[in-house]
């Protein structure tokens, strides 16, 4: 039997590494990299969220979006509109050709603060 509340510990404990890397290398300039681990962070933090609420193991899935419907969580549109941006920057770090020209440091350090927001938000819930 599946000890579920080491599954959720797990995502967290491992969410909260990956948010001082995406930080570290976002403040480095390594702009893909850093939002890549910030999606990273948010997947996480909600396959703990959907362990927490179904009792089971989170899917092997990486969109945010649906991550969160699975959790049954109730998000703000801006919220589910970040979830879906973030999305993209999992895409582009998996698969070199599709490549889009990273965000700007201004534009990814704004991601940040936004990441932020709802990885506190999504935080509180537990």
């Amino acid at each position: 039997m599946i000890d579920i509340g080491k599954q959720i510990a797990h995502w967290r404990n491992s969410a909260a590494e990956d948010w001082s890397v995406a930080q570290d290398l976002v403040a480095r300039g390594k702009i893909r990299h850093g939002l890549f681990f910030a999606h990273l962070v948010l997947e996480k933090t909600l396959k703990a969220h959907v362990c927490k609420t179904t009792g089971e193991l989170a899917s092997r899935i990486h969109n945010l979006v649906r991550l969160s419907e699975k959790a049954g969580l109730i998000l703000s549109y801006d919220q589910i509109d970040l979830l879906a941006e973030v999305s993209e920057f999992n895409i582009e770090g998996r698969y070199p050709e599709m490549l889009l020209p990273p965000p700007s440091q201004e534009e990814a350090d704004g991601y940040m603060v936004r990441i932020h927001g709802v990885l506190q938000c999504l935080n509180n819930l537990f």
